[in-house]
């Protein structure tokens, strides 16, 4: 874990959120928006940031249900809300029907009966709905709701979440729950220093962890409880903490997502600012999925399609809590790298190479220090110990000054970023030296220097004194936590660097081709081939020369309009797989073959009862690389599009790319990176490179059909995608297509 903050951070966060910037906004409701800047399908292109400092610091609070009497669960929660209440500074004003004073405070006998403006207003009562129609006359900011039984009970609880929700969003107020609890007005500590971490957590418990990071000199600035999120959402959290100046990272624990496009556009205003957002977000399994239902009631969304959208956007997803802790915690203090290389430096060889081989597994760089610099080192360092990297130096000096000589040489070089020093168990003098000469060096660089303290006691002064009393070094339990922390840091920073939002470049306006496709869409219906690849054409996407007949005769001519050899299909609405019932005939060279491959075809389609709409004659195209793209819909993103290996290693590899549109070119490029037969296209046994270029230009265009027909295409499946050498481009040789 890190250490603790006695002293400050030089990272000035103010200003980093400043330079980024921000187009223009007004308000409605507390709400931050830009009007009229919508995509092509009519949805936002910017988080809608609602206004929550009077949440978290209220001038007035009414407590619905407050009770002084001992042995009640509200009495308990009274008592702590005026803690909270005299440590904020607000006012709070007891509300319950028969009593005159709780705590020594004058009640009110109701909403109805409040003199005076308030912000907040906690129910503690077991159906809020009553109560939120009464707020809605009084003008309340905001309001939290406690109690269950809501849409993690069923369709019932649902429903009446649904009920809720509405009254809210006729109240004007904004709710936060219901099932949620009281961590947002825990007591959080106010002598620790520097960036902070803001914390987001739809079940209360797992956010413990995070919380009391705040025992090991942590800063934590909030913490939001979200629950049932029947208004306000992690997304509204995400945007109001992405805009704070002192919050340096963002953790959050997710079960389940309200809205994935909302999401999404938290998640770019966080990456906008720079702002790290750490995610837990259970769901991986099925068991976690259904398990997460229950809790919360809300959608978990397709794993893949969460992780990728997650990966798009900047989220660092974790799968543990011990993780969220200490990748939050590092990217929120430390200060943006120098460099990326990374520096082992070990009292034994075994254990420095052994970190070694994870690190560089895990996607870590760790250059060979330049000759001149291994010079250096052996200067303090026996020459039998290599010092390459890692750094060997055999036994940390302890009676004189070399061994912080050694630190701070190999800090100095300028491929070297990060330092990790692992120190497997304590070994007094020499693990206490080396723990204070790391810390002073710490001090005196502005590159990132990280200890595993792998010791299991945990109460050796060199660590809970020397480490975890410095503001500068990174210190973990275990190499997982601290490799994986160390990556997300420099790939938050890589990230972040090269950052254009996609929602900036994102359609406005229909294509030309919108008007065509359009055309062509049959509302709940199912596309023949013929008509998916007219959809294709109206997009620009290449496929092959191809008439449909309807008689022998007219296959024969079209044939030697198209040119031999041919493929003959038969094409219609029902035909999903037309190779299985042997309905596709290939390298036909003659007028005999076509008149035969037509009435065999027909007569399959009619022994089968298949409708067709006619019968394909198609050019043959060369050989090249069968790829698959793809456009289906999430329950959470709406439309996704999809690529990888196609032909049949579609099913038998499953080996796919997703992305949550809008994307650009650079996106769509990894997605290729990310496929595990990549190499395909890059040539193997002799085979030409493929082309890459027209292949990222396909993807491109069903991104545009996705969004723009997001209202009319449910499913399109462009399947098999040959793509031919370099400088040929792609051709669709099938597509399916359906309608919504």
């Amino acid at each position: 874990m890190l250490g603790s903050t006695h002293g400050t951070f030089t990272t000035d966060l103010r200003a980093r959120v400043v330079a980024c910037g921000e187009s223009p906004r007004t308000t409605v409701h507390g709400v931050a928006a830009a009007p009229g800047d919508q995509d092509v399908s009519g949805r936002p292109l910017h988080a809608a940031v609602p206004d929550l400092d009077r949440f978290f610091r209220p001038e007035s609070v009414a407590v619905v249900g407050a009770s002084d009497a001992e042995g009640r669960p509200n009495t308990g929660i009274t008592r702590q809300l005026l803690a909270w209440a005299e440590r904020v500074g607000a006012r709070l004003v007891p509300v319950h029907p028969t009593r005159t004073s709780v705590f020594g405070i004058d009640c009110v006998p109701s909403v109805g009966a409040l003199t005076e403006p308030v912000d907040l207003a906690v129910l503690l009562v077991a159906d809020p709905l009553p109560v939120i129609e009464e707020l809605a006359e009084t003008k309340v900011k905001f309001a939290v709701a406690f109690a269950s039984g809501f849409a993690e009970t069923g369709e019932a609880g649902a429903a009446a979440q649904e009920r809720l929700a509405a009254a809210v969003r006729r109240s004007g107020l904004r709710l936060l729950g219901p099932n949620t609890n009281l961590n947002a007005f825990e007591r959080f500590r106010e002598d620790l220093e520097g960036p902070a971490v803001a914390l987001i957590t739809q079940s209360g418990h797992q956010g413990r962890p995070v919380f009391t990071l705040q025992e090991l000199g942590v800063r934590l600035s909030h913490w939001a409880p979200t629950g049932n999120e029947a208004d306000l959402e992690t997304s509204d959290f995400i945007s109001y903490f992405a805009g704070r100046p002192e919050v340096g990272a963002i953790a959050c624990y997710v079960e389940g997502l309200k809205d994935g496009r909302s999401f999404l556009l938290a998640a770019d205003r966080a990456a906008r600012h720079g702002v790290p957002v750490v995610a837990v977000k259970v769901g991986r399994t099925e068991t976690g999925a259904r398990t997460a239902a229950s809790h919360t009631g809300k959608l978990t969304g397709a794993d893949q399609v969460v992780d990728a959208a997650m990966r798009q956007f900047g989220v660092i997803r974790v799968d543990g809590l011990d993780q969220l802790q200490d990748t939050a915690t590092l990217l929120a203090r430390a200060r943006r790298p120098r460099a990326d290389g990374v520096v082992v430096y070990s009292i034994s060889g075994g254990t420095g190479a052994h970190f070694a081989d994870l690190a560089t597994a895990a996607g870590l760089r760790l250059p060979t220090l330049p000759q001149a610099k291994q010079d250096e080192l052996h200067e303090w360092i026996p020459e039998y110990l290599s010092v390459a990297n890692p750094v060997d130096n055999g036994g940390h000096p302890v009676g004189d000054w070399r061994g912080r000589k050694i630190i701070d040489a190999i800090l100095a070089d300028p491929s070297v970023g990060v330092l990790i020093c692992p120190i497997t168990g304590p070994f007094p003098p020499m693990s206490d030296k080396l723990a204070q000469d790391l810390v002073d060096a710490a001090e005196a660089t502005d590159k990132l220097v990280c200890v595993v303290w792998g010791s299991p006691v945990g109460t050796e002064d060199a660590y809970r004194t020397t480490l975890l009393g410095s503001s500068r070094v990174a210190t973990f339990r275990t190499f997982a936590n601290c490799i994986g922390a160390v990556k997300a840091y420099l790939d938050h920073h890589r990230f972040t660097t090269a950052y254009r939002s996609p929602f900036d470049e994102a359609p406005r306006t229909p294509s030309p081709s919108f008007r065509k496709a359009q055309a062509l869409m049959r509302p709940g219906r199912r596309l023949s081939e013929h008509a998916a690849k007219q959809l294709l054409r109206a997009y620009g996407i290449r496929v092959p020369r191809e008439q449909l007949v309807t008689s022998a005769a007219a296959a024969v001519r079209a044939a030697g309009l198209v040119g031999y050899p041919v493929v003959m299909k038969a094409s219609g609405a029902q035909l999903a797989h037309k190779t299985e019932l042997g309905l596709v005939k290939v390298g036909l060279t003659s007028a005999s073959q076509v008149r035969d491959a037509y009435r065999e075809l027909t007569d399959i389609a009619r022994f089968e009862s298949i409708d067709l709409d006619g019968i394909l004659v198609c050019q043959m195209v060369g050989r090249g690389v069968e790829m698959v793209v793809g456009v289906t819909r999430d329950d959470l993103f709406g439309p996704t599009v999809t690529v990888g290996l196609g032909g049949v290693l579609v099913e038998v590899l499953n080996d796919t790319a997703v992305r949550v549109p809008p994307f650009g070119e650079s996106e769509a490029r990894s997605m290729l990176g990310e496929l595990r037969g990549r190499a395909l296209l890059d040539g193997v046994r002799g085979a030409p490179p493929a082309d890459v270029d027209a292949l990222v230009e396909v993807v491109l265009r069903v991104q545009r059909m996705a969004l723009e027909l997001d209202g009319d295409l449910a499913e399109l499946d462009i399947n098999p995608l040959m793509v031919l050498p370099r400088g040929q481009g792609a051709v669709a040789l099938d597509a399916l297509a359906v309608c919504r």
